[in-house]
């Protein structure tokens, strides 16, 4: 059977105006032409659907039985029909994104939350990973894309990914506020000499960065405790065991702590990019995320509340 939307859709308006005319007046076509669907769709059932008089268009006992199913249908397609168009213009589907703790802790709400508002059929979930599981789950499809610290050196992206630079950042020192560190505007990399620090682990993408300055910078200082995550390091800080050097984005420090941080000259920096597999395309709600993220001001030291 070749019943065509076109049909279905005209028999529609007859039958609810009860004239091929008014029909015709109504979805912009001639009276033949609406008369002619008709015709064309009675003799691809093989039943007659209209009683033709002088004055009007009745329904018989078929087409009344076919009238009661077939707005529900069109409606159901139409719905279908939608939502495809919904997710080619980049507004239904879900993404998944994996981000180093840093980024995932300061960077990643805002892009959680802009993605709520711009595009609500769009679910978007967050993996907060080590440097080294965000890599590896890009590169086996376990989410979309992900967001990372470079430059990469210990966890070089292979030709099978493919970054794109994202925003800058670099280092401060952490400290207590009676620290003698804290009394400085900015901290030379050498007045480390000698402090006892709390460190992310290298498992951390910023891990292997610090620990290249530090050494270019002929510091020798003693690693005392080495962490996964920001918020333990700044527990350990305030605690006095020691200081911390940290990348802005990994603060604010914990509200009513007696942490300040303080920028570390001279200025050393790491990036901030996305990576996604390469020869690979995103989905497009994954791709509405990508842009978004990249439209975003990553910039934290613009807004440093650290004390």
């Amino acid at each position: 059977m070749n019943v065509t939307l076109r049909q279905l859709r005209v028999f529609i308006e007859v039958a609810r105006l009860h004239s091929f005319s008014r029909a015709g007046d109504e979805i912009g076509l001639t009276q033949s032409a609406v008369s002619r669907c008709v015709r064309e769709l009675e003799a691809e059932m093989g039943v007659k659907l209209v009683d033709r008089t002088t004055r009007e268009v009745q329904l018989t006992d078929v087409g009344a039985n076919l009238i009661a199913s077939i707005p529900r249908l069109i409606g159901d397609l139409d719905d279908a029909l939608r939502e495809i168009r919904e997710i080619g213009e980049q507004r239904r589907g879900r993404v998944v994104v994996a981000a180093s703790p840093t980024v995932a802790c300061r960077l990643m709400p805002e892009v959680v939350a802009a993605c709520g508002r711009r595009f609500p059929y769009v679910t978007l979930g967050l993996r907060d990973d080590v440097q080294s599981d965000v890599v590896r789950k890009v590169r086996s499809g376990e989410v979309d894309f992900g967001v990372i610290i470079g430059p990469l050196g210990a966890q070089p992206v292979a030709d099978d990914l493919e970054t794109e630079l994202l925003t800058t950042d670099s280092f401060c020192v952490v400290v207590r506020d009676d620290h003698a560190l804290a009394q400085r505007d900015a901290v030379s990399w050498q007045a480390l000499d000698g402090e006892r620090l709390v460190m992310l682990d290298h498992a951390s993408g910023s891990r292997p960065l610090i620990d290249a300055v530090m050494r270019e910078q002929g510091v020798h200082a003693r690693v005392v405790q080495e962490l996964g995550h920001p918020a333990t390091v700044f527990g350990l800080v305030e605690a006095g065991v020691g200081v911390s050097v940290l990348p802005w984005l990994a603060l604010p420090v914990p509200s009513g702590s007696s942490l300040v941080a303080r920028p570390l000259v001279p200025r050393a920096e790491r990036t901030v990019e996305l990576v996604r597999r390469r020869e690979r395309s995103l989905s497009p709600a994954a791709e509405a995320v990508w842009t978004l993220i990249r439209e975003l001001d990553a910039r934290p030291e613009a807004s440093r509340g650290a004390g």
